[in-house]
């Protein structure tokens, strides 16, 4: 079965936007973002919770498309509907048994983009494997926290940490104890 890897930017203190979902004070370019990018080559899945998806509007995606091109988009969500989507791109309701089905189909292991809501559920659910942390040298007052509304406490073990020297590194943590 593949690991999903949450693979996020994060302040600090754990917010993953700012208020409004600002993201402007994230680093943008650089080391660090570059092998984020490099990264992303290798997983041919990414999954999503609907406001991660309808985020990428502000951005110029249009309604329907998948977010990345070079991946098989799965969007999990109650209350998304799309008229005309894609082929590469899923929606299905969030459940431990579709998510589980993806990681038994990958072709590789999963990425999920974005968090909050969707990737507290899937905490709670134990269904991350690998927490892949953008961590910024910022602090926000206030935005969309790395995990909403969790419930269970987690330990993890540091597996990678990389130092880039525009002031970003990346942790990796495993959760599979």
């Amino acid at each position: 079965m593949k690991k999903i890897v949450y693979y996020v930017a994060t302040s600090i203190n754990g917010y993953i936007t700012g208020a409004n979902e600002d993201i402007s004070l994230f680093i943008q370019q650089g080391e660090g973002v570059d092998k984020y990018f490099e990264d992303l080559k290798s997983y041919k899945t990414v999954i999503m919770g609907r406001k991660t998806y309808e985020f990428g509007y502000k951005y110029g995606l249009p309604k329907g498309h998948p977010a990345y091109s070079s991946m098989k988009n799965y969007v999990f969500s109650e209350n998304l509907k799309l008229d005309n989507c894609h082929s590469d791109l899923i929606i299905q309701p969030p459940s431990v048994e579709n998510v589980n089905a993806l990681k038994s189909i990958s072709e590789t292991d999963i990425y999920l983009c974005g968090g909050g809501e969707f990737a507290g559920w899937l905490f709670d659910n134990e269904l991350i494997d690998i927490i892949k942390l953008k961590l910024n040298p910022i602090v926000l007052t206030e935005g969309v926290s790395l995990f909403e509304s969790i419930k269970k406490p987690r330990s993890m073990k540091l597996i990678n940490n990389e130092i880039f020297s525009d002031g970003m590194s990346i942790l990796t943590y495993d959760l599979n104890l």
